[in-house]
């Protein structure tokens, strides 16, 4: 038998990274942030509502990267989708009406990235970069660089500032639904099985029956889907809806999808990491502002914990 030493040795800590740093940060700040509020429970459930929507984006970046795909887009198409989303309510008045408007301009977005990447095989890394610019800029010139402000309380409560049982914000309950939905389809359909199996061997995956092309193109038509929620969440919390949304984001959903777990190089993937390494860059974020850190400092350390992430997906690949 093996020596507890030899399993320890063969254990492969970059899966756990994420689960370790996390407590180490929230230690480190605990203790130098206790006076400036960090651990009070208002300040907590700032960073929940804060990377709610990043968390929704890194689920369906995670089926992405799960394929060996990437997805640049995704901050242009919040963008636009709260746009779409802001200009339909003041247009009708109906929630239900600019909600399916917002997710079909991401799905619609999503879907044709997909069916770029499948149809003529270039890499998606090109196409999502190309849409990035694309819908950005359509994002821009829809309103012309201006806000559509939202003045539906209803929506803006049932998906931004409202909260349940009178503590738990509302963006913490549509996070947890989309971690569920995402955990359960990633592990417990063969819908999950063939986007990880997809990733990890594209050949083989086509030769056992797997039709790689559909995988990839549900993919990022999901991404798009979800990023396009997102973007109603960022317009209900704001109450308008502006082309600036979603800036970085794809950055950051892709750092916390690493981080959480998920190889760079596809197949394999983690919802729940995903969601861990979001909170955590969420916690950085907030305890460097709370430290009184500048905008600029913020920016060197997140681009810290990029590469980091991309650093640890290397490692796990070169030990497999």
């Amino acid at each position: 038998m093996r020596s507890k030493a030899d399993r320890l040795h063969n254990v492969d800590w970059s899966k756990y990274i994420v689960y370790i740093a996390f407590v180490v940060v929230f230690i480190f700040f605990s203790f130098w942030l206790n006076d400036k509020g960090f651990l009070t429970s208002g300040n907590l459930l700032n960073i929940t509502r804060q990377t709610s929507m990043i968390t929704i984006m890194a689920v369906g970046m995670t089926f992405v990267i799960g394929a060996a795909q990437i997805d640049l887009s995704i901050g242009s198409i919040a963008a636009l989708s709260s746009l779409v989303c802001a200009l339909c309510l003041s247009a009708t008045g109906n929630i239900f009406l600019s909600l399916g408007a917002a997710i079909l301009v991401g799905v619609a977005i999503g879907g044709a990235s997909g069916w770029l990447v499948t149809k003529f095989g270039i890499p998606s890394f090109l196409v999502t970069l190309g849409m990035m610019g694309i819908v950005r800029g359509s994002a821009m010139w829809l309103t012309d660089t201006a806000a559509v402000p939202i003045s539906n309380e209803t929506f803006s409560t049932i998906f931004g500032v409202g909260e349940v049982f009178g503590k738990i914000p509302v963006l913490l309950i549509w996070t947890a639904v989309f971690i569920v939905i995402g955990y359960l389809l990633l592990n417990k359909t063969p819908f999950g099985k063939k986007t990880l199996a997809t990733g990890g061997n594209e050949i083989a995956a086509k030769f056992s029956g797997i039709n790689i092309n559909r995988i990839k193109l549900a993919a990022l038509t999901m991404s798009g889907g979800l990023a396009a929620f997102a973007g109603v969440l960022y317009a209900a919390r704001m109450q308008a809806g502006r082309y600036t949304f979603g800036e970085g984001d794809e950055m950051s959903a892709i750092a916390a999808v690493i981080l959480g777990g998920t190889s760079l190089a596809g197949g394999t993937g983690s919802i729940i990491g995903a969601l861990i390494g979001s909170l955590l860059m969420g916690m950085i974020n907030n305890g460097l502002i709370l430290g009184g850190l500048s905008v600029s400092q913020q920016t060197i350390v997140r681009g810290v914990i990029i590469i980091l992430a991309v650093a640890l997906s290397n490692i796990s690949r070169k030990k497999k």
